[in-house]
């Protein structure tokens, strides 16, 4: 199983959400790219933002924009240090 680049772009538009602020959205612009458009408007119509051109999370959202955010952290290549075992 692999991620699709549809998905990837669902994933990209949920690491822009600052989990701190709930009363905090996004605006994706119609000169943003079709990627981009295209992925606001998936994550619309599976509930979780309020709006096809972002809006802010659902309480969906907000779950699945927490879980996105923390794999990011998880796997980005700037923790790899961090995640190795201490030396003995």
């Amino acid at each position: 199983m692999t991620y699709s680049n549809d998905l990837l772009d669902e994933l990209n538009i949920l690491l822009q959400f600052n989990l701190e602020m709930t009363q905090e959205g996004i605006k994706i612009h119609r000169s943003a790219g079709s990627a981009t458009v295209g992925a606001t408007t998936r994550l619309f119509n599976k509930g979780l933002i309020t709006q096809a051109d972002g809006g802010y999370l659902t309480d969906l959202g907000h779950i699945a924009a927490k879980h996105a955010q923390a794999g990011y952290a998880i796997l980005r290549p700037t923790r790899e240090s961090s995640l190795k075992p201490a030396a003995m």
